[in-house]
């Protein structure tokens, strides 16, 4: 069994360990010190997890145009589509939440918006990983390309095991064990 599990975020230092990024922070928690390879339209890493295949894809695409690398990466593997997952941060989810889906809108995510026009279809599982929405009115990009204060970092570390655990039981155990893990607790 193959699977590709994508984490969205902008190349660059300058985008590290922000909020945006954090597609990039749960796939590097999940590589596990596995090196990462410069590969087409982004950074690869390959590990096994019970038997599973787990590609593992850093997009250098940047957030808004995401999909040109999950497009690409879906038709060369030659994986279904719903044995990937997208991982990227969610305003509308307050920090420390999760959310597994199986498909849904882009719910104004500009990389959830390409993916979907790019794979013409919005079913694909998506992990949401809340990063809340504390900011005020007309600073969302500001919040989202911030780095998380010392009193969040715990907490998103803590959320960021929990995506880790989500991914495995995923591919292991299957979508509905995943979402209720992913969906009734919080970090």
């Amino acid at each position: 069994m193959k699977y590709i599990i994508f984490g969205l975020g902008n190349p660059g230092e300058e985008y590290d360990f922000t909020r945006h990024n954090i597609g990039f922070d749960v796939l590097n928690k999940l590589a596990n010190d596995e090196p990462w390879a410069n590969a087409n339209f982004g950074w690869r890493c390959d590990i096994k997890h019970k038997g599973r295949q787990l590609i593992l894809i850093k997009p250098n695409t940047y957030m808004n145009l995401s999909g040109a690398a999950v497009k690409f990466w879906v038709q060369k593997e030659k994986v279904d589509i719903k044995n990937i997952i997208v991982v990227a941060d969610e305003l509308v989810l307050p920090l420390g939440s999760l959310r597994l889906k199986m498909s849904g809108s882009d719910a104004g995510h500009n990389g959830h918006k390409d993916i979907i026009k790019q794979l013409g279809t919005a079913a694909y599982p998506r992990l949401r990983f809340g990063i809340g929405n504390n900011f005020e009115p007309g600073k969302q990009v500001n919040f989202v390309l911030s780095k998380w204060s010392a009193i969040e970092t715990e907490q998103v570390n803590k959320l960021i095991d929990k995506s880790v655990e989500t991914i495995k039981m995923f591919v292991f155990n299957g979508p509905s064990v995943a979402m209720h893990f992913a969906n009734t607790t919080n970090a």
